[in-house]
């Protein structure tokens, strides 16, 4: 088992008001099998025995789920590794004596509250903007009565992967978050329980992330390519496509 030593450049920043700074900091014998976030643990540990401000950052689940843990690790969302959450990276995969840089989501709709956590609440406002789907309450129905087929089953789950963890918008040039709402809009649109309100969804969602200060899709692909859950940017054609059919028939 190696142990390893680091120095980490973490962005530091009291609330959304004040200007922030990297702040150095080396750490040593470090265990090359804890995770990434285990090594924060270990340096706020440090920082609080010296009775220094402990750094702030997001966590829950540390299973890859919540999507709590979001950083930008060296200028990567999440860090190098392809398909991982924060969590799910460990030192291993880091090289003794390596600087390490961390910072926060950039875009303007996520206001940096302090150090690495961002206010992210504009996604949930989005989700709350889809409204409801009109299903009938009570005993769960039988597996069979509303047939689906297994292709857009698939797709619909795949979608619905998205833990609204805002990679896609801090790897966006322009901070779209489209492929996030493209996610959201599509677990139910593909469905035929989401048909009901499938016009009125889109509509609403797409101009309440408008309203919510995103950039426009970039077109690059790069949000596609950092998502930690592997959502397809297929999701952001069907979004414009249901949009615009929306919009004309509106």
């Amino acid at each position: 088992m190696e142990n390893i030593e680091i120095t980490l450049r973490i962005w530091r920043q009291n609330s959304y008001e004040e200007n922030g700074k990297l702040v150095e900091y080396k750490l040593s014998n470090l265990n090359s099998h804890m995770s990434f976030l285990e090594m924060l643990d270990v340096l706020n540990e440090e920082l609080i025995n010296n009775n220094d401000d402990p750094v702030a950052f997001e966590h829950d689940c540390r299973e890859g789920i919540c999507g709590s843990c979001s950083m930008m690790i060296n200028g990567e969302p999440h860090g190098p590794l392809k398909g991982t959450t924060v969590c799910q990276l460990h030192m291993f995969h880091f090289k003794n004596g390596d600087i390490i840089t961390v910072e926060p989501w950039r875009a303007n709709a996520f206001p940096i509250i302090k150090d690495l956590v961002v206010d992210r609440s504009s996604f949930d406002r989005i989700i709350q903007s889809g409204g409801y789907i009109s299903v009938n309450t009570g005993s769960a129905p039988d597996g069979n009565a509303i047939p689906v087929s297994r292709s857009k089953a698939a797709d619909a789950f795949d979608s619905a992967a998205c833990i609204g963890c805002g990679a896609c918008v801090a790897v966006c040039k322009n901070s779209s978050a489209s492929l996030f709402v493209s996610a959201k809009i599509s677990q139910l649109s593909i469905l035929p329980q989401g048909e009901p309100e499938k016009k009125e969804r889109v509509i609403n969602m797409v101009n309440k992330m408008d309203d919510e200060g995103f950039g426009h899709c970039s077109n690059t692909g790069a949000c596609e390519a950092q998502c930690p859950k592997d959502i397809s940017i297929k999701n952001i054609t069907r979004m414009n496509n249901e949009y615009l059919k929306a919009k004309l028939k509106s």
